[in-house]
């Protein structure tokens, strides 16, 4: 196989399609010509890589990928080093919350004593983080966690988040059993992350351990959403209490013992560079300052 046909479908699988490709590709090339090149790769294998539309591997594409992907993944690192320069690179995935209210500090502070650093930071999940750090085209993920991470990633926990309940400061519910001891099904509306999110998933089972049921009123797509509308009487949330984060005014929280908090973990593959390296000691220290913060 010709390495630069390879490197071609590189580009494509990584970015679903030839035409995102030629947007992401370091240097100048026409969509024709990576079209043709890529027919002259599926001639050489005897088998198709992708279907275009909608753009999806085929089983051959994907076993390519995977085996091709940390090589081209890696050669930014490796040109640094055969230059004899420490790489100044961090690639990241992690959640919205995290990327919004816990990097931008840590990156000021990796920048003291890294200040050519260069960045690649996406929003992901545990389903997503993994096959990307597995492919080696992110250095570093910080996600919720639900299962054991999949062979070859190492993981640091750095939270256990306790599931809550966020009410009005005037609500006459003081404590969980007020709500989900009774026989009846609960009349309070629930404000809560879709379903598909891990602390909803923890709730229902917690739920189901007690024989209650409880259907949302109103889904929405972040935390901060979740006590707006508690403030303004829509019902009551479910969260999960972050240290060091206070409620908002006019909001109290009500704990969830019994209920399995949310696990945020640091996960990555391998011996990590300098710079994630030095990234992740500051993900440790803000964590446990967190954790130990009133």
């Amino acid at each position: 196989m010709n390495v630069h046909h390879l490197e071609l479908f590189y580009y494509v699988a990584r970015h679903g399609g030839i035409s995102p490709a030629v947007r992401q590709m370091p240097y100048g090339i026409q969509q024709p010509a990576v079209s043709g090149q890529i027919l002259k790769l599926e001639e050489s294998i005897g088998g198709k890589l992708f279907h275009r539309r909608p753009f999806t591997l085929t089983p051959a594409g994907d076993r390519l990928y995977q085996f091709i992907a940390p090589f081209f993944a890696n050669l930014h690192e490796v040109s640094g080093e055969l230059r004899g320069q420490a790489s100044q690179r961090l690639r990241l995935a992690a959640s919205t919350e995290v990327l919004r209210d816990h990097v931008p500090t840590l990156i000021r502070q990796l920048r003291e004593k890294h200040p050519l650093l260069s960045l690649s930071l996406r929003e992901a999940g545990q389903a997503t983080a993994e096959p990307l750090l597995l492919r080696g085209e992110i250095d570093l993920a910080i996600t919720e966690v639900e299962d054991s991470p999949a062979s070859g990633l190492q993981s640091v926990v750095l939270a256990r988040l306790p599931l809550v309940l966020w009410v009005q400061e005037k609500s006459p519910i003081k404590n969980v059993k007020t709500l989900l001891s009774t026989d009846t099904p609960i009349s309070e509306p629930l404000i809560c992350l879709p379903a598909h999110e891990t602390v909803m998933r923890h709730f229902r089972a917690g739920l189901r351990s007690l024989g209650q049921t409880w259907e949302p009123a109103l889904e929405v797509s972040s935390i901060d959403l979740i006590e707006t509308y508690v403030t303004e009487g829509f019902g009551v949330g479910l969260s999960v209490a972050i240290p060091a984060r206070p409620p908002h005014a006019g909001v109290r929280a009500v704990p969830l013992p019994g209920f399995a908090p949310v696990v945020v973990a640091a996960l990555w593959t391998g011996k990590l560079p300098a710079v994630p390296t030095a990234f992740l000691d500051l993900v440790k220290a803000r964590a446990a300052f967190l954790r130990n913060a009133k």
